[in-house]
């Protein structure tokens, strides 16, 4: 209200008029924040408003994240959005990152994530400095976004659409609370140095960011052990193979420094896939169903799969995104049951060409019926090198067919077969660019002496691998600076289905040398010469490196 100027009413006599003092308005401190007074004013800046924006984010992310091992062990807000973006992102853009990141993409999509998540919320714990409840609008959005990836994803239930509502609320109350005590720390400040306030802020800012630290950590480690898997896949004992996998023939490992082992160690396995958290999958629970067009659906559970006469084989996988020259390939030991089998139990209906399985985060891939039902040795596999299969390669079971791209084939973490046809289903990369049917193609690759490398004049060993799965090489041939080709020592292979091991000898004098090198398959079918992309169904080309010879 306005305020009326004094009068002297008790002696009758009006003082002489002058501009009354405006009172400063009461402030009713349950409803009205203080408000900084701009740029000119002692105490705290922007920063702090942004940092208190990270804390509360982060807090209410981490805490989510743990919430979600309570209520949603396979899926979580982060492991949503996460999987939201891989889904979205243009073909060219995942194209680019495995060639940038290679096995690492995953903790390069975290990483951007975080940063991204970092960048908002310091946006928004400045923008609820600059006017109330703006900062929990973005916030809000923030929980909206974790919704609707939630409700994308194959795992979603209803516990786990409610986890992004409690983040974002928790993280919009840490937020009032952190803008508000800076707000007094700011209004105080210009009268008694604020101490009090500023130390209250900046208990309740590490608070918050201790709890986002901690947080993160715990909520790592009980992803990662969600649903006691990790101790249910330690405890599991393999049982032997009704037919075991051949013996590795004499000579068939080459014993040259550098080159890499014949059977590739599990920790080393290159992975690939789109599973940003690695699926939890009890095995006592875990079903497969074959579906589709068959005489009649069959499901099928671990136990039963366990006690199948299971094949133990010696196989070649590779990564249609690997590059020419590149390690995204590797050779395992596989124990499991032919598909075949498990496909006859349902009776595939005249017309079906394609089986669509599908793993348990909704990742689906295409694979010819014909090359499931043929002799080659198409397994479900349990075991991988001696061992339950790990879990980021798919435990408790996963497709491993041999001849074929990982992406038509190899699915990881599978719940089902369905018996279709082409004309009627697409896997997921198929949509993306990608052809629907993937032969790996014959290639060889120079991993000894390393590109770039210096090595002594004399006799300069060469070695590396080549492959042809499912066909076998039939030779391996180096030139150098496009000169006639020289044929290397190629050491036996296991089998068709694996890479062979080869060497060669060259005597080089000083200088600078290109070598590369082409495999031949036991079809008498030479590797392709010209230079193609991975996309849409496969790198082409001859591996070249450059050697620098020295005196």
């Amino acid at each position: 209200m306005p305020h009326e100027p004094n009068s002297m009413t008790g002696k009758g006599v009006t003082a002489p008029h002058k501009p009354a003092a405006q009172e400063p308005q009461p402030q009713d401190s349950q409803t009205q924040d203080p408000q900084p007074q701009g740029p000119t004013t002692p105490g705290p800046g922007r920063k702090w408003a942004a940092a208190s924006g990270v804390a509360a984010v982060g807090t209410g992310v981490v805490l989510g994240e743990l919430l979600a091992g309570l209520v949603s062990p396979s899926l979580s807000p982060m492991t949503a959005v996460g999987g939201a973006v891989i889904d979205a992102v243009p073909p060219g853009v995942k194209d680019a990152a495995i060639a940038l990141f290679g096995t690492a993409d995953k903790a390069a999509l975290l990483t951007g994530m975080v940063l991204v998540i970092a960048a908002l919320a310091a946006l928004a714990g400045m923008l609820e400095q600059a006017r109330r409840f703006a900062g929990v609008a973005v916030i809000a959005v923030f929980g909206l976004v974790g919704v609707a990836a939630v409700l994308t994803r194959p795992q979603m239930t209803p516990n786990a659409v409610a986890v992004p509502v409690v983040a974002a609320v928790l993280g919009g109350i840490l937020l009032r609370q952190l803008i508000r005590r800076l707000a007094e720390w700011q209004a105080q400040a210009a009268e008694s140095g604020g101490n009090a306030a500023r130390r209250t802020f900046l208990q309740l800012l590490l608070g918050g960011a201790v709890v986002t630290a901690l947080g993160g950590v715990l909520a790592a480690a009980w992803r990662g052990a969600a649903a006691g898997i990790n101790e249910a896949r330690q405890r599991l004992q393999l049982p032997a193979a009704g037919s075991p996998a051949p013996t590795i023939p004499a000579g068939a490992e080459v014993r040259l420094d550098g080159m890499e082992p014949l059977v590739t160690p599990n920790r080393d396995f290159y992975r690939i896939d789109t599973a940003l958290s690695v699926p939890a999958i009890n095995p006592d629970t875990w079903k497969l169903r074959v579906t589709g067009m068959v005489d009649h659906e069959v499901e099928l559970g671990f136990a039963e799969l366990l006690a199948k006469p299971l094949v133990e084989r010696h196989v070649t996988i590779a990564c249609v995104s690997n590059e020419v020259g590149g390690d995204l390939i590797g050779n395992a030991r596989w124990l499991g049951w032919p598909v075949r089998e498990l496909l006859s139990m349902a009776g595939p209906k005249t017309g079906a060409d394609m089986v669509l399985s599908r793993s348990s985060d909704g990742w689906t891939a295409g694979t010819p019926l014909e090359v499931l039902m043929d002799n080659r040795d198409a397994i479900l596999a349990v075991g991988m090198n001696g061992e339950p299969l790990p879990l980021e390669h798919g435990f408790p079971v996963r497709m491993i067919v041999p001849g074929l791209y990982g992406y038509v084939s190899a699915t990881k973490w599978l719940t089902e077969l369905k018996v279709t046809r082409f004309a009627d289903d697409v896997g997921y990369w198929t949509p993306r660019g990608w052809s629907d049917r993937g032969p790996i193609k014959t290639s060889s690759r120079i991993d000894v002496p390393r590109s770039g490398r210096q090595v002594a004049a004399g006799k300069v060993m060469f070695g590396g691998v080549a492959w042809a799965q499912h066909t076998g090489i039939g030779k391996v041939e180096l030139r150098v600076n496009r000169g006639p080709w020289q044929t290397a020592g190629l050491a036996p292979g296991i089998s068709l289905d694996t890479w062979y091991q080869w060497t060669l000898g060259i005597d080089l004098t000083p200088g600078q040398y290109e070598v590369q090198v082409r495999a031949t398959n036991l079809n008498g079918e030479p590797q392709a010469e010209e230079r193609r992309p991975v996309a849409p169904d496969g790198a082409t080309g001859f591996h070249t490196i450059r050697v620098d010879v020295r005196p």
